[in-house]
């Protein structure tokens, strides 16, 4: 490319100005008819050209190559044998054919799913725009995509492709593929337990003309639920409910098809967290009492807690003939709480109550078959508990963990953490605990008894049994040996854990997973997997992880506390796993439960084809009929691409250059300038001489 620039001996002002003056002259000259005017006007333009030095410029460029980026697709629905060998192929072949143009310079891209990610997906568009990232768009010549067609970032037209060139697809895969699939349509997050919930989930016969029923089977953490028929495209119901709180994981398993593509979607999981209504918690105090008020305050705080209080005020010997509508106090309602309504309460607390006639004894027998049946019972007990009217002589004795001796300690005491009590949830870490004496309160009064079933969490004088917490059949029984735990809630010198201990011999009784003295539980942090195992035995050994792919792997569990063993894995597939130790199992998903990689698996041209339309390129099957990748021609095109070749991948050559120098040279310098000027000087000089 040529071209005249000037580079002035002086400020472009002055010579504006000097031209300005040489012109007037000139022109009152040629008016004046002053002879040699035009010569003058000729010396003064050669003057002023001079000293703008005007200069000859050749720049030097040299032509830029045409990119074309190649994107392929190395996601989990292309890992199979036919369409990785298909993709190998049409990449080592594509290689080849571009070699043979020096001027396109092909930008291969091999797009895999990040291990870290928990929602696996195909993006290939996000990964072409990295690609050509640091190129101009008219330097871009088309784009190839090698891949299935399942891709999940698609941009919503054309022009949001950020260039003006063919897009081709090459579809790995054959025309003729089937794939059963299943997907949650709807479901909630959420669930109250013990009442139904619906679910409504769909089964897909992909490539399928005819589809018939299919068979699917529907599972709750593991345990069959049962079977369903479901017909293919159409939404298919389900009705269940939630087992337990916390995390439930619901999966459902549909039979596969002959020669499907993949049975990795075969299985769909929805996670459910179950969440109970509000715990309801019967507490009957023998009589008022310091200590009453600290379990009332506790109960009523806790908002998933609906609390019945009732307080023996006037026991039955206290009878005076008042009649009872002119008596300000409630009647005890024996009969609805402990016959009709029983089995409404999740726990019941006696507080220092003892048998004065208040209850039948045969309500007692109602209690233990309560407890027996799934209840909770809580004995908090005072002297109460030792003397002759102890509810320990009734029939609810046949549920207790322990009997009194008659005797009452009252000597002053530091509660302590037994060796299980270190290692049992109910008890491990309370603050303070781990001191000796413990960071807490004294207690001045316990309870003796004989022999104790189950554990024995918490000690008082002597070692004595303090807490003790046992399984009566289907229920759970726990008995706290002293009164005094409202010592603690005073503040007395400095007070102690109550609210923590209450409340969680309180959760413990109700049955809260995370509360299990042996449990095992598993859970996903992205692709971390975390499996806790809860013990009060010894080392509980090594977890065995199953894979969604079917192989196992052991993982040693490391202590992490007393009585708590953990482990944690970066996990390399998604999907569901189980963990199991000893006779323990759980269940858990890494990954998200509706990851868009493992829905849609078949092959098809339908996603790409729109966007090659749109931009004059081709989407192509590179199955050839026997499974052989068939390679489309490259063609170079000089201009925009205007129609789309069939057969052919156009490549639109780009006609931008680089820079690479200038030449410059000044037409007014050296002996051609000056003898311009002194020729211009000599025709005036001999001019005005005549």
């Amino acid at each position: 490319m040529t071209s005249i620039a000037f580079d002035p001996f002086l400020p472009l002002w002055v010579l504006g100005v000097l031209a300005v003056g040489a012109v007037l002259l000139g022109m009152l000259g040629i008016v004046r008819a002053v002879r040699g005017s035009w010569l003058r006007l000729t010396a003064f333009a050669a003057l002023l050209l001079a000293l703008a030095n005007p200069q000859l410029m050749q720049e030097n460029r040299d032509p830029l190559s045409t990119v074309v980026p190649v994107i392929v697709d190395r996601s989990a629905s292309q890992d199979t044998p036919e369409r990785k060998a298909m993709t190998d192929e049409a990449l080592a072949e594509l290689k080849t054919r571009f070699a043979r143009f020096p001027d396109i310079e092909p930008r291969y891209v091999e797009v895999k799913t990040p291990e870290s990610s928990d929602s696996p997906s195909t993006r290939l568009f996000e990964a072409l725009k990295a690609a050509i990232a640091d190129v101009p768009p008219a330097r871009i010549g088309a784009a190839v995509m090698v891949t299935d067609g399942q891709i999940h970032d698609l941009p919503a037209n054309a022009q949001a492709l950020g260039f003006d060139a063919p897009l081709h697809g090459l579809i790995t895969g054959r025309a003729d593929e089937t794939d059963r699939r299943i997907e949650i349509v709807r479901a909630p997050r959420f669930g109250i337990v013990g009442e139904d919930q619906e679910l409504t989930f769909r089964v897909f016969d992909d490539g399928v003309a005819a589809p018939s029923p299919a068979d699917v089977t529907i599972s709750m953490n593991g345990e069959v639920l049962g079977d369903v028929t479901a017909v293919p495209g159409q939404p298919t119901p389900f009705t269940f409910k939630v087992p337990r709180a916390g995390s439930n994981v619901l999966e459902f398993s549909v039979a596969g098809l002959p020669g499907e593509v993949t049975d990795a979607n075969n299985r769909a999981i929805q996670l459910i967290d179950g969440i109970r209504q509000n715990l309801r918690v019967l507490l009957v105090s023998g009589e008022p009492h310091a200590g009453e008020r600290a379990w009332r305050n506790l109960l009523k705080s806790d908002a998933s807690v609906d609390l019945v209080h009732f307080t023996i005020l006037r026991p039955p010997e206290k009878q005076d003939g008042t009649p009872i509508n002119e008596l300000s106090l409630i009647a005890f309602p024996t009969r609805e709480l402990f016959i009709d309504k029983i089995h409404d309460f999740d726990l019941i607390i006696f507080d220092r109550y003892q048998h004065r006639g208040v209850l039948p004894i045969l309500y007692y027998d109602y209690i233990a078959d309560y407890v027996k049946n799934g209840g909770a019972l809580l004995i908090a007990a005072g002297p109460e508990f030792s003397g002759p009217d102890s509810i320990a002589a009734t029939p609810l004795n046949s549920v207790l963990p322990a009997s009194p001796t008659g005797d009452i300690d009252q000597a002053g005491f530091y509660p302590r953490l037994s060796d299980i009590g270190k290692r049992h949830p109910v008890t491990r870490g309370l603050d303070g605990s781990a001191a000796e004496p413990p960071k807490w309160g004294r207690w001045f009064r316990t309870i003796d008894v004989g022999q104790t079933d189950g554990e024995t969490v918490m000690t008082g004088a002597d070692n004595r049994p303090l807490l003790v917490l046992n399984r009566a059949e289907k229920g759970r029984v726990a008995m706290l040996l002293s009164d005094q735990g409202w010592l603690w809630a005073r503040g007395y010198e400095g007070g102690g854990p109550h609210v923590s201990l209450y409340r969680r011999i309180a959760h413990w009784l109700m049955k809260e997973p995370e509360l299990e003295e042996e449990a095992l539980t598993a859970r996903a942090t992205g692709r971390n997997l975390i499996v806790t195992r809860q013990t009060i035995g010894d080392d509980p050994g090594p977890a065995t992880v199953h894979y969604p792919s079917g192989r196992e792997e052991q993982l040693a569990l490391t202590r992490a506390a007393p009585g708590l063993w953990r482990a944690e894995k970066q996990m390399e597939e998604t999907g569901l796993f189980t963990v199991t130790n000893g006779d323990f199992s759980a269940l858990v998903h890494v990954g998200a439960v509706d990851a868009p990689e493992f829905k849609a698996m078949i092959s098809t041209t339908d996603t790409l084809s729109p966007l090659s339309e749109a931009t004059h390129g081709i989407t192509t099957r590179l199955d050839g009929g026997k499974g052989s990748a068939r390679m489309p021609a490259i063609l170079p095109v000089n201009g925009p691409v205007r129609v789309a070749d069939n057969n052919r991948l156009t490549v639109r050559m780009t006609d931008e250059t680089i820079l690479k120098g200038v030449d410059t040279m000044p037409l007014f310098a050296g002996f051609a300038g000056l003898a311009l000027i002194l020729l211009a000087m000599s025709s005036m000089w001999w001019r005005e001489g005549r």
